[in-house]
């Protein structure tokens, strides 16, 4: 698994994931608004080159927020991997913790992060009526049916 830093990508092919899998690099959540192409993070490449799995973070003070995680492949060991490189980052950062947030639809990610240690800290009822006002795109209901309205901000010590 090749594994790169951001600073390593062009800005081209960064862009280009977070608009194909997110709709824009912009995200919107309850702790701000972020460029995630412009954000520190890793990628895991595939064998052609292209981005097989991205994750974007930032740092503030002794804590970390991952902000954006995205695998292609499931199973493979890719978002695990981004995760440990976030957390070692952080680490050597002087971080004490990290933290993320997600919506309450995203029962997939609830449950990878807390497989990792991650754990419920806040809960931002209808939060994301607030971030559809600055992204429209934001859809109402998820894949999976459930209705897309609330942020979850989960935290690990480090």
């Amino acid at each position: 698994m090749q594994i790169k830093s951001s600073y390593e990508l062009s800005k081209q092919s960064k862009q280009e994931f977070f608009t194909t899998h997110w709709g824009s690099p912009q995200m919107v959540i309850a702790s701000g608004v972020f460029q995630c192409d412009e954000l520190e993070g890793y990628a895991v490449l595939a064998d052609d080159g292209t981005i097989a799995g991205y994750i974007s973070y930032v740092i503030d003070g002794d804590t970390c927020e991952i902000i954006s995680l995205d695998s292609l492949v499931e199973q493979k060991g890719i978002g695990t991997a981004l995760v440990q490189k976030a957390e070692e980052a952080a680490k050597q950062a002087g971080c004490s913790q990290m933290k993320l947030v997600t919506t309450n639809d995203n029962l997939h990610a609830l449950g990878f992060y807390q497989r990792r240690g991650y754990q419920f800290s806040e809960l931002y009822v209808n939060a994301v009526d607030k971030a559809r006002r600055i992204k429209p795109e934001i859809p109402l209901v998820a894949d999976n049916g459930i209705p897309i309205r609330d942020e979850i901000l989960l935290m690990k010590k480090l």
